[in-house]
């Protein structure tokens, strides 16, 4: 190991202690119950908010109360319940084609397997990487959404703006254990201090050990 590992190292070792020091423990804020109702949550929240999905879940699961009710599913029933969540066309066939496939190919359950996660319909590697984390807390990657990617790159710790890039940066410089929980310490942070516009950096509580605000 070199002097710039070792640097880098003791950025990251120090970043993730602040972090959960300033943050606490962190939370999943996607409401659900099951690994299935977070699947179909993660799925809904791409483009939106947590809020807005967590806004149409309890109504959604209220109605399809597990996957083979789901699978079920009318599309335009389903359309009418996440209207609110946008793309709500792509995302009824989505989530009522995934039900469908998790019935047929996995009797009802989330696979709690990478790869078999990739193969349903609207789950891409951010999706897979949070459910793997959140339902079956196994960290098998990074996963990294706008929050991510802009503090990755203001941390230094990537130079890249492709998200499987970065995953596989944030892998490399970030040891296993820190996997899960910054990504949600990274988007607290990106919510209240570093905002994409005009971050804060003098109120920051990393702003001593921040690359970007070091360098101002």
């Amino acid at each position: 190991m070199n002097n710039n590992d070792r640097t880098q190292e003791k950025f990251v070792d120090e970043l993730f202690t602040r972090l959960k020091n300033h943050f606490g423990e962190p939370v999943t804020p996607l409401f659900h119950k099951n690994p299935e109702q977070l699947t179909v949550a993660v799925v809904l929240s791409a483009q939106t908010t947590d809020d807005n999905v967590n806004k149409v879940t309890p109504g959604l699961f209220e109605a399809y109360p597990d996957l083979e009710s789901l699978a079920k599913a009318e599309i335009s029933d389903v359309e009418k319940l996440i209207f609110s969540t946008g793309f709500y066309k792509n995302k009824a066939k989505h989530i009522v084609r995934l039900a469908q496939m998790v019935v047929e190919k996995h009797h009802g359950k989330i696979p709690a397997n990478f790869d078999s996660l990739l193969e349903l319909p609207g789950v891409g590697r951010k999706t897979a990487n949070v459910v793997m984390d959140c339902a079956f807390h196994t960290s098998v990657g990074v996963v990294v959404d706008t929050h991510v990617k802009r503090l990755s790159n203001r941390f230094a710790l990537t130079g890249n703006s492709d998200p499987i890039k970065i995953e596989k940066d944030l892998m490399k410089v970030l040891p296993q254990k820190y996997w899960k929980d910054i990504t949600l310490y990274m988007i607290y942070l990106g919510r209240k201090y570093c905002v994409a516009r005009k971050p804060n950096c003098p109120d920051c509580f990393l702003n001593d050990i921040c690359p970007s605000a070091i360098m101002g």
